[in-house]
């Protein structure tokens, strides 16, 4: 059996386990590992063993992952991020819908603290789903836009799955940071005008809110100042080159204790707690990461980048072309997998063909992060979705959930126009920060 055959029936296996509930690390793993043991034989497959897990998981980049979520955890278990929802319903309450979008605005901003929309999602549910529901909002209003606007976890930063997607295409994290602030904004205004626009529409959907005042305005300000202070010092440090991505995670750890520790919310239990979290959501992700790089050997091994290479080359596709197949091949996998799943999965064959079409990494990234967002609140399988049906329990069912978050999908369908139309949208900043750089 030729190389490119073999990958490919590695493929159809890897479905096949992935139909069947293998968990990813291991139906990754098994395939990657048969692979490369029936293309170079025993030996040499026992010293990829030894060297591709150790090499990758070494990779100091990837130290960013456990810090960044063990600052959001601490965030998190500290107290720090439950003004957000108050802050934002101070500050939007009088717009059409005030709640729904300060929900909007609360998930932002806690993504710019957690990297993870599992996290956000489940935070935000348990925060904002209540006093919507409470006031009267239509229930599947509330829990759509809980459940999209925790989507927001994967694309701003800091986000682990652009962490690893830097990692996995050898590009600077920092960069890939800068260019996913725009359309992480991009995607909350589409959220914000969705909600609007419906609400205008049908003002049945949610009663107006009281006036509120701007003592209590300002007062709401300073239950979050420091997570504020917190999310500045550490992004404002990346974009403005004082250091790394890397770094930034550890000051940021360090910081979120420190501010925890200082206003007395953070006891030694509620910190074990933190840490365990990161312990156990770090070790998923490299043991999934760790199986992909392996999985990337194999197909190198075979030969498939480089004849995915040549059927690129020769096909005549242009990139707004290869953006849509990567949109539709994106949203059919999303159905059915998680995003890291789907990242690592498909990022071995991707990547050559983003280069071969001399698509831009960094903008890559960002649009397949957004892409994996949306496969996020897509029916049969998407994650959010569930995560928010478990927060609220037998208020709604999960059909019900799904049928809330329509809406939001077609916002970010709007998005996705944007940014595959204007690739400039993710591309400028980085650009104009770093002084002009590949595009």
């Amino acid at each position: 059996m030729d190389g490119i055959t073999l990958a490919v029936a590695g493929i159809g296996l890897l479905c096949v386990l992935l139909a069947f509930r293998v968990p990813v690390a291991a139906a990754l793993g098994l395939v990657a590992i048969g692979g490369i043991y029936l293309l170079v034989g025993e030996r040499a497959t026992w010293g990829v063993l030894r060297s591709i897990p150790h090499g990758f998981a070494a990779s100091w980049s990837l130290s960013a992952i456990p810090m960044f979520l063990l600052m959001g955890y601490v965030a998190f278990s500290a107290g720090l991020t439950e003004g957000l929802f108050r802050v934002a319903r101070a500050w939007l309450s009088f717009l059409p819908g005030g709640l729904a979008i300060s929900s909007v605005g609360g998930a932002a901003l806690f993504s710019s603290v957690s990297g993870s929309s599992v996290a956000c999602a489940a935070a935000m549910g348990k925060i904002a789903v209540p006093p919507m529901i409470d006031r009267g909002y239509d229930k599947s209003l509330a829990v759509g836009t809980i459940a999209a606007a925790g989507t927001m976890g994967s694309l701003i930063p800091p986000s682990t799955v652009l962490l690893l997607y830097a990692v996995f295409a050898e590009v600077p994290v920092s960069e890939l940071f800068i260019a996913a602030v725009i359309p992480g904004v991009i995607t909350a205004l589409f959220y914000i005008v969705m909600i609007l626009l419906r609400v205008l529409k049908n003002p049945a959907l949610a009663p107006r809110e009281d006036n509120i005042g701007w003592d209590e305005r300002f007062a709401a300000l300073a239950e979050v100042w420091p997570l504020l202070v917190l999310v500045v010092v550490v992004f404002g440090g990346i974009f403005g080159g004082f250091f790394s991505a890397t770094e930034a995670g550890a000051i940021g750890a360090l910081a979120a204790i420190g501010i925890g520790v200082v206003r007395r919310s953070l006891s030694l239990s509620a910190l074990y707690g933190a840490v365990m979290e990161t312990v156990r959501a770090t070790s998923s992700i490299f043991l999934i990461a760790v199986a992909a790089a392996l999985l990337t050997r194999f197909f190198a091994f075979a030969g498939l980048p480089a004849y995915v290479e040549e059927m690129i080359g020769g096909s005549g596709l242009g990139q707004v072309e290869i953006i849509i197949a990567v949109a539709l091949l994106y949203v059919v996998l999303g159905m059915f997998l998680d995003p890291i799943g789907v990242m690592l999965l498909t990022l071995p064959v991707l990547l050559p063909v983003f280069e071969i079409s001399g698509i831009s990494l960094i903008y890559a990234g960002v649009v397949t992060t957004k892409l994996l967002e949306i496969g996020l609140i897509t029916p049969p399988v998407g994650l959010n979705v569930f995560v928010i049906k478990n927060v609220i329990g037998d208020l709604m069912s999960a059909d019900q959930v799904f049928r809330g978050v329509l809406w939001f999908l077609v916002a970010d369908l709007f998005t996705m126009i944007i940014l595959v139309a204007f690739p400039e949208t993710v591309l400028w900043l980085p650009e104009l920060i770093s002084g002009g750089g590949e595009r």
